[in-house]
Parts: structure tokens; C-alpha cells; sequence
């Protein structure tokens, strides 16, 4: 979420610099609640005050002896009229607050102008792409070869977008989880982490999901939720005999680690000299995948399950572009130990994601495809989602500060998986098992089809 003094201070350039990204802010109404606010707490200033000063005076009545019905009268129709407007402004401050989450963050000075992937910047590139001398086929052909790889029976169990891997496929895809674990935990200075899966809506809100990609999430009903007392009082105010009955309470599936292990920090301050705390976590992920339809439905590349190794910072501000770029390293370092060509890129405004300042994207070399695929996003989210989720740090003047975040994939399990299959292939279908994770592997070094 976006410091509200920004938008009082130079909505012009907020509004030119979120164009960019491309996002319209609707100043007119931002003006208008703002010019509301601004009139109603004046109001109640001034009943707060009105009402210190009454009080004062009729316990100076009280002790002369005085009769204090008329100020007594006089208190009470200004206390009404104060809870009132008090009522008011929360209404209005709740409204800037739903005006404020549906608002992107804004693109740090070195992120690339544009509107679309096409514009995005490439920063470098690492290894060649094989050079095979047969038909190369996709993870599909290559799995379904091998007897591994399911989707028809993932289909009759859940439907579409879903996969089942048996042997050493599902081997291999565990041992891909384990590998990226050890080595950010070992070598990168990574804490690991086992987080729940299903996560509330404060949590949801806290990292950005929600409330604006609330239909890329699956949700789950978990019990009911009472009105709340501003609620209750409104309805009382109004007249109305008959309060709403409660309502429906969900969980949320995780769409990324990011969003439970971020939030461990949430509401809370963290000790200085603790930064940067640094997490890893292997979690299945769940998307609904809503506005995909017709995009990548082939094999294991978008699907509403699977599986990511995920690295998450919470770091000082000043030290959050350099750990950026030493996250984007970390999550590197597994494609080139898996020697996999890859390259790294710069993502425009108009590509990025809704809460990040600044994100690189890793792409893979797939040679079923005959092209760079995404296998991971790193971002550093500034002080965005930690404004939502007043996660804090006090600083070397002891002052609470907002920390920054940074989080990428390293990497998204799945898409390693297929890039292996299809960058290590052979002419007979059997897939070679990198060097690096054949320890995890049992000492296996091809994967073929039984029987």
C-alpha cells in the first residue's frame, strides 16, 4: 500500500509516475474524500474539545454546589452528536483505506518503460542451448513416454490443469525440492521454514492478493464471523430492528510461500541487528488461474497445483536494491548448478506485478518450446507490503520504520522439472539425470521407461 502523504503531498506525480505502469488513479475521488475528511475530523476536534471544556466546567458547577441540569442536557446532545461524527469519520477513513489497496506500487527509477513483455529489458544471459542431433520433444511426449506422467488420470481425479507423476519422475521432482533447499540453506544463509498452507484474509491482504485478485485465489469456508461493533452501532444508529446475521469466514490456499512467510513479520518490530531475516520455504502452491484460459494448457507448465522453493527478506531500506540483486543470484545459482541455460530479465512498468517496485524475471531454456520460459520472478516490494501488514524495524534511533520485502522463486519446482526432461532428453526417450542431483537420486543417472 502506497503512504497515503505521498498522494496528499504530489498526487500529480504519483498519478504520472502510476500511468506508467499503466494504472489511471482516480484523483477527483481521492480529492473528494480527502476534502471530506479533512471537514469531518475538523468537526470532531472540535466536539473533543467542546466536550474536555464542558466537562471541565460542570465539574467546577459541581463543586460550588450549582445545579448542572442544563449543562448536563447541553453534554449529552454534543457526546451524541461527537459519536456520530466520530462514526462518520472512521466510514470516510475506511473508504481511503479501500481507495489506498486497490492502488499498484510504484516503479522504482530503473525499472524499464513499457506496456507489455515485449518491452521488457534483457540483462544477461547464461550457458548455450544444446544442439541436438534428433526431433526434440516436449515434457509432455517425454513423460508420457516414460509411463511418469498422467495427466488423464490427474484429470478423472480432479480436472484439468492438474498432474500425476509416478517413479522416478516423482523422484527426481523431490529431489529437484530438496536440492534447491540445501543449497540456500547451507551455502545462502537461509533459515527454512514449514508454513500452513491455508491462510486468513489479513494475510492475503498483507503481501497484496487481496482485495483486488481475489478470483486467482480458491478459498475455502471455515465457519462464521460476527458483525463487528462499528457495524452493530451503524445499524443501531440507522434504526434498523434486525442486525445482519454473520458471515461466511474462509480460508485461503496459498497461491505462493511468499504469503504466509511474509507475514510471519506482520504487526510486528523487529530488533535491528536481526536484519535481514531470510527464509526459504518449499510449498505446493494453488492458483485458479482465472483469466489464463487458453494460455499454456498443454503439460505442467500452468497448472491450479504445484510446487515452489521460495526465498523471502525482510531487510533495512537502504540495503533492500543490493539484496535484490543477491536474491536474484541465489535463485541463479540452482540453474547453473543444474546447467541449464537461462537469462535474466528486467521487467517494464507494464509488466510488473501489482505489488513490486522492481522485478526480474529468470527465464529457462526450453528446447520443446524453442524459447525462454519464466521460472522465476524476484521482486523487492519497498515498504508496500509491509504498510499493509505494519511489519517494523527499529532503526539505530530506536524509531519504528518500515522494513522493506523481497521475495523470488528459487525456483518454481515444476518448471525445473520440465526443463530438465527437455534439455536432458535423449534419442531413445530416456532422460540423463544431472550430475548435481544424482546423490539425491540414489545414485541414478538415467531415467527410462520399465518394462
Amino acid at each position: 500500500m502506497l503512504d497515503i502523504q505521498l498522494l496528499r503531498n504530489d498526487l500529480e506525480g504519483v498519478t504520472s509516475r502510476l500511468a506508467a505502469r499503466p494504472f489511471q488513479l482516480d484523483g477527483a475521488e481521492f480529492q473528494a474524500l480527502e476534502q471530506e475528511r479533512k471537514l469531518v475530523q475538523t468537526r470532531t476536534q472540535e466536539l473533543q474539545s467542546a466536550r474536555n471544556n464542558m466537562a471541565k466546567r460542570i465539574g467546577q458547577a459541581k463543586s460550588k454546589g450549582e445545579d448542572v441540569t442544563a449543562l448536563m442536557s447541553e453534554a449529552g446532545e454534543a457526546n451524541s452528536e461527537l459519536q456520530s461524527v466520530e462514526a462518520k469519520l472512521q466510514q470516510i477513513q475506511a473508504k481511503l483505506q479501500d481507495f489506498l489497496l486497490v492502488i499498484p506500487n510504484l516503479p522504482h527509477a530503473t525499472v524499464p518503460p513499457g506496456r507489455s513483455a515485449d518491452d521488457n529489458v534483457e540483462v544477461r544471459r547464461h550457458g548455450t542451448p544444446r544442439q541436438f542431433d534428433f526431433q526434440v520433444k516436449d515434457h509432455v511426449d517425454l513423460g508420457e513416454g516414460l509411463g511418469m506422467l498422467d495427466f488423464a488420470t490427474a484429470t478423472k481425479i480432479s480436472g484439468s490443469r492438474f498432474s500425476l507423476m509416478t517413479g522416478g519422475l516423482a523422484r527426481l521432482h523431490r529431489a529437484l525440492a530438496q536440492f534447491m533447499l540445501d543449497v540456500h540453506t547451507r551455502e545462502h544463509g537461509y533459515t527454512e521454514v514449514y508454513t500452513p498452507y491455508l491462510v486468513n484474509a489479513a494475510s492475503m491482504r498483507g503481501t497484496g492478493q487481496l482485495p483486488k485478485f481475489e478470483e486467482d485465489l480458491f478459498r475455502v469456508p471455515f465457519g462464521l464471523e460476527e458483525p463487528t461493533q462499528i457495524e452493530v452501532e451503524e445499524v443501531v444508529r440507522e434504526g434498523v430492528t434486525s442486525i445482519a446475521p454473520p458471515r461466511q469466514k474462509y480460508f485461503y490456499l496459498i497461491p505462493t510461500a511468499e504469503v504466509p512467510v511474509t507475514n510471519i513479520v506482520r504487526d510486528e518490530i523487529v530488533p535491528l541487528e536481526l536484519l535481514p531475516l531470510k527464509f526459504v520455504c518449499h510449498t505446493p502452491c494453488f492458483r485458479s488461474e482465472a483469466g489464463s484460459y487458453g494460455k499454456d494448457t498443454r503439460g505442467m507448465i500452468r497448472q491450479h497445483q504445484f510446487d515452489k522453493v521460495e526465498l523471502v527478506q525482510i531487510i533495512a531500506p537502504e540495503k533492500s536494491y543490493g539484496g535484490l540483486e543477491q536474491l536474484t543470484g541465489h535463485a541463479e545459482t540452482i540453474l547453473q548448478r543444474l546447467e541449464l541455460p537461462y537469462r535474466v530479465v528486467a521487467l517494464c512498468a507494464g509488466d510488473m506485478g501489482f505489488s513490486s517496485a522492481k522485478t526480474y524475471d529468470i527465464e529457462v531454456w526450453l528446447p520443446g518450446q524453442s524459447a525462454f520460459r519464466e521460472i522465476s520472478s524476484c521482486s523487492n516490494f519497498e515498504a508496500f507490503q509491509a504498510r499493509r501488514m505494519q511489519a517494523r524495524f527499529r532503526n539505530e534511533k530506536g524509531k519504528p520504520e518500515l522494513v522493506h520485502t523481497l521475495n523470488g522463486s528459487a525456483l518454481a519446482v515444476g518448471r525445473t522439472l520440465v526443463a530438465v526432461l527437455e534439455n536432458y532428453q535423449n534419442a531413445d526417450g530416456s532422460v540423463s539425470v544431472p550430475a548435481a542431483l544424482q546423490a539425491y537420486m540414489g545414485g541414478l543417472e538415467r531415467i527410462a521407461r520399465s518394462g
